[in-house]
């Protein structure tokens, strides 16, 4: 499989999501975000300020430096709200739902430890939909739980389309010791269960890996999972598959099945299925200043398939996904104007910049199209 077969190459930012941003229909509306300063949470804080909303973000200190990224955000001074709150503080977090009409529970702990990740997550999502049901004003609840809680089953066969009907087997993630993914099942079991019982609508969104821009100033997670491709410490990449998702793709699914009458249920949320030996050959094409690996850690077994998944629920709602060449694009260069990379290659001059910038043109790298 070559890249450019692994690959679409309409790289353009989707004339959808644009128009989505470029219309505020807030409405006046004030919403909440848990664990504002996350990774996903700072791009839909970013995207529900666009829109109108007034949000009131929960983070653990407001006045820690880390979080500076969201007071420096279009309309926080007028529309930002950040609450000191703690998942396992029901009174803090019944305080931030208060006079809501909508709640994005996004906050979670990410550990391999099962009693620091199982227990806070059911817990902590149970606290948010309670005082969702308590605040009385909370039209919808949009939780963000994982494709962790879709895919660990080892009785699903090949040729099966994973879609929302899918849960991971709790049993094979107990046996195996994946507690993120047991975790992130349960919890999204127990958000379910508790909406259920409090009568709170709950619409759940299912990311994948997730890269694209930080606007937060560390690196999280999924982005650690690139820089160690080009920063020389993976030598080898896996042979292993994995689903990839845009941040700002990710950050518009919370707004969509939030402001749609007609959402319900869950929606995975993804662009395509690559294997790692994809990735670093889009990597390599993109940026071969890098020392990108080329070999694969496992050579003596058949490189592994691509799996089956649908994102039809969110394209039905009118999404159209970045394709992953474009998100990793603009992952590395984010990486490098924040300092997390060495630019290695040549630098442009701002007169190359603002040649460069008019209409968006696209380059034609190894043949992916990138917007600059």
């Amino acid at each position: 499989m070559t890249v450019v077969d692994a690959v679409s190459t309409d790289a353009g930012a989707p004339a959808a999501a644009a128009a989505l941003v470029q219309q505020p229909a807030g409405n006046g509306q004030t919403v909440c975000v848990t664990g504002a300063a996350g990774y996903i949470a700072s791009w839909l804080v970013k995207l529900l300020l666009q829109k109108g909303y007034t949000v009131k973000g929960t983070v653990r200190n407001p006045d820690d430096p880390k979080n500076a990224h969201l007071k420096a955000l279009d309309g926080a001074a007028e529309r930002l709200i950040l609450c000191k709150a703690d998942l396992l503080d029901y009174d803090a977090i019944c305080r931030a739902v208060q006079g809501c009409q909508g709640v994005f529970h996004t906050a979670s702990p990410v550990t391999d430890d099962p009693e620091q990740m199982v227990e806070p997550a059911v817990r902590g999502t149970e606290y948010v939909i309670n005082a969702a049901a308590e605040a009385g004003t909370v039209r919808r609840v949009v939780f963000t739980s994982s494709i962790g809680a879709v895919t660990m089953d080892p009785s699903r066969g090949p040729d099966v389309v994973v879609d929302e009907s899918c849960w991971s087997d709790l049993e094979f993630c107990k046996k195996t010791r994946n507690w993120y993914c047991y975790g992130k099942a349960v919890a999204e079991q127990a958000a379910w269960d508790a909406a259920r019982q409090r009568g709170v609508d709950l619409v759940v969104v299912n990311p994948v890996l997730v890269v694209g821009p930080l606007l937060q100033p560390t690196v999280n997670a999924s982005i650690a999972h690139v820089v160690k491709y080009l920063d020389g410490s993976a030598r080898t990449f896996a042979n292993a598959v994995q689903a990839y998702v845009d941040v700002r793709d990710v950050a518009d699914a919370h707004l969509r099945v939030f402001e749609s009458p007609r959402a319900s249920g869950r929606y995975l949320c993804a662009e395509r299925v690559l294997h790692r030996e994809d990735v670093v050959r889009i990597l390599a094409k993109l940026f071969p200043e890098y020392p990108v690996p080329t070999r694969c850690s496992d050579e003596v077994n058949p490189r592994k398939q691509p799996y089956k998944l649908s994102n039809q629920k969110l394209r039905d709602l009118g999404l159209e996904f970045r394709p992953v060449s474009q998100s990793l694009y603009d992952t590395v260069k984010n990486l490098q104007e924040k300092g997390h990379l060495p630019v290695l290659g040549e630098q442009t001059t701002e007169a190359d910049d603002k040649e460069a910038a008019p209409a968006a043109a696209e380059l034609q790298q190894g043949g992916i199209a990138i917007r600059a």
